[in-house]
């Protein structure tokens, strides 16, 4: 790992096929359609990937305009690469550069960031207050993907791993000072206790009302709804001020696929098939 941050004789060339190498894998993820709402995804939407590689990028660099410079670079290739690629297979077209305003405006500040990045290299205990935001975006990530796991448990655990190790690990392998490293590591772990904690304490819930079940006579409070698992949730049927009438409200609380059960007043009963996900679902009435 010392290597890693910092042995790296980091030349041009190899910056630029870094830079391309990211770019081309981040196109890929984005369009296998089996890796949405996996790890993998998270390349393409956040940032502790990208952070990774910031870091590993300022401690092979020589200098701060060096830093900047192959940290400016190597985001100016990959980051419109990523969108250039999956130009060809994306309904939206070349649409789809609109997502790249946000990621250009990031590229233009890698530069003063790669620029004062370089200074943890010196080692002293304000490189690791230039460190913070960076844990403190990694951090930001580990909340919302481990919110994602216990909904979708085991997905999303690969980059809930990354995230909690990164924050405690980072000033391990980025410092030399034992104080730094010992007391960077406590700060990265209680982060990650905090965050976890938070979270277990408040798990994700999807909350959505349904309205294309029920029947041509309409729904009312006679009528009973219940999930055939109840550990994916609670069903209820609630009154919608603004529609004024009533809907199947569900709150799903975890991923996977499940039957909602309906039964009218005179007990006949509707069973539909539901897919659901942390902010979608897919229902379809059995047969």
């Amino acid at each position: 790992m010392k290597k890693l941050f910092g042995g790296i004789n980091l030349t041009w060339p190899k910056l630029i096929i870094a830079a391309v190498a990211a770019g081309v894998f981040t196109a890929v993820m984005a369009l296998i359609p089996a890796l949405l709402r996996t790890s993998f995804i998270a390349i393409t939407v956040t940032f502790e990937i990208w952070i990774l590689f910031g870091i590993l990028i300022i401690m092979n660099s020589k200098s701060n305009l060096d830093s900047a410079l192959k940290c400016f670079v190597f985001f100016l290739i990959s980051q419109p690469l990523v969108y250039l690629i999956q130009v060809p297979f994306s309904e939206m077209g070349w649409g789809l550069f609109s997502y790249y305003r946000f990621w250009f405006i990031c590229t233009l500040l890698c530069f003063p960031m790669g620029f004062v990045g370089y200074f943890m290299k010196k080692d002293k205990w304000w490189g690791y207050l230039i460190l913070l935001p960076m844990i403190l975006l990694t951090g930001y990530s580990l909340l919302g993907y481990f919110s994602d796991f216990q909904f979708s448990a085991p997905r999303y655990i690969l980059i809930v791993l990354f995230c909690a190790a990164a924050m405690i690990l980072y000033p391990v392998f980025i410092f030399r000072n034992k104080i730094i490293r010992i007391v960077g590591a406590a700060v990265g772990t209680v982060g990650v206790i905090a965050i976890i904690t938070i979270c277990l304490f408040n798990p994700p819930v999807y909350s959505i009302d349904l309205f294309n079940v029920g029947d041509d006579k309409g729904l009312s409070p006679s009528y009973n709804v219940t999930l055939e698992d109840s550990s994916y949730g609670d069903a209820e049927i609630r009154y919608i001020d603004d529609l004024e009438s009533y809907a199947v409200h569900v709150d799903f609380k975890k991923a996977g696929h499940t039957k909602l059960i309906l039964k009218t007043p005179d007990g006949a009963k509707k069973e539909y098939a539901i897919d659901v996900e942390r902010n979608t679902y897919n229902i379809t009435e059995s047969t």
